[in-house]
């Protein structure tokens, strides 16, 4: 059984790997949160999917449980404030560590999240496959990708098309939603998304770039 607290000397001990470092990037843009309690100067991760896509978060948590003391557990949200339904979810947390720092103080500057300016020099491939993987969805009918990005500023999602426009010659368009604004990539960029992404997308995932 793992430590549930852990020493400062423990908590020091901890490093990302490069590979957890540009998946944590597209996290961090899609469902990820962050957090760093009142009385912790380290921040934390907490880790949520619906249990629809239970498979996916054991995923997740096979890439992050080495910086996690307790397994994912199902829980029941608070119900919906529209519709009133409950709605079931499977999550873990991991520690509070220095290592999840930087990555927090670059997304939640202030405590809200935030995409930062240098989005461009953070994002990977693996970055995006772990992004649309988190918070994209693909239209059968016309033939893309759409990326909810309606926590973000129009400022915002306007980088991040950029972003994907330049650096993958993906064609992005910025549409206005009902809570907010989203990215969709044209069906005339798809078949760009399976050389680019279709190895290193979590498996279970690929459907959201038509595969």
């Amino acid at each position: 059984m793992k430590n549930l607290y852990l020493t400062k000397v423990q908590r020091e001990q901890f490093s990302l790997s490069e590979k957890l470092r540009e998946i944590l990037v597209g996290l961090y843009l899609g469902d990820l949160c962050g957090q760093r309690q009142k009385a912790c100067k380290n921040a934390r991760l907490m880790f949520r999917q619906g249990t629809i896509h239970t498979d996916y978060l054991l995923h997740l948590y096979e890439q992050f449980s080495n910086y996690s003391s307790i397994a994912p557990k199902i829980f029941n949200e608070l119900p919906h404030a529209q519709t009133g339904k409950i709605y079931s979810k499977i999550g873990f947390t991991t520690y509070s560590l220095p290592c999840f720092n930087e990555y927090y103080d670059m997304f939640y500057p202030e405590g809200k999240k935030v995409v930062p300016s240098n989005i461009a020099d953070l994002l990977t491939p693996l970055s995006l496959a772990y992004w649309i993987g988190d918070d994209g969805s693909f239209h059968k009918t016309n033939r893309c990708v759409t990326l909810n990005t309606q926590s973000f500023t129009l400022e915002e999602v306007n980088l991040l098309a950029k972003t994907l426009n330049d650096k993958w010659n993906l064609n992005c368009a910025v549409h206005k939603s009902r809570n907010g604004f989203t990215i969709y990539i044209s069906s005339k960029s798809l078949s760009i998304l399976p050389g680019l992404l279709g190895n290193i997308m979590p498996p279970m995932m690929l459907h959201k770039i038509g595969l």
